[in-house]
């Protein structure tokens, strides 16, 4: 299933070159899974206060063309697999059907200590009931 996030590139998002600079694809798909955690019905805020956060592990990233000023750019969230303590996701950045970067996101859950631990069992179940 997943989700589409829409982003417009601004000024402050380009390079000398009138581009899109390669670091602000992160800031995009951060955003998009943001929005996707909340899509899902998981509020981040409490699982904080529970002492639970998500962390990004792992990015694997493929710049495939550019984005420029003013585009409306939509990222794309989708679950690929899930494990007890994981989420692999697959995000990418089109402009219309144009696909301008793709990623492979890992996210593990980390209790209080910054240790990796269990997803909430809720988490999971969203994860599942999203990818179906």
């Amino acid at each position: 299933m997943g989700a589409d996030f829409p982003v417009r590139v601004y000024y402050e998002d380009t390079d000398l070159a009138g581009i899109v600079y390669y670091a602000n694809y992160l800031k995009f798909i951060e955003r998009a899974r943001s929005e996707w955690v909340r899509d899902l019905g998981i509020d981040q805020t409490q699982l904080r206060a529970e002492g639970l956060v998500f962390g990004v592990r792992r990015v694997e990233a493929d710049y495939l063309a550019p984005a420029r000023f003013d585009d409306l750019l939509a990222v794309q969230t989708f679950a690929r697999s899930i494990s007890a303590a994981r989420v692999l996701l697959e995000q990418r950045v089109l402009r219309a059907d144009a696909v301008l970067f793709t990623a492979l996101v890992t996210l593990v859950c980390l209790g209080p200590d910054g240790r990796p631990t269990r997803l909430p069992s809720m988490m999971r179940l969203a994860v599942e009931t999203d990818r179906n």
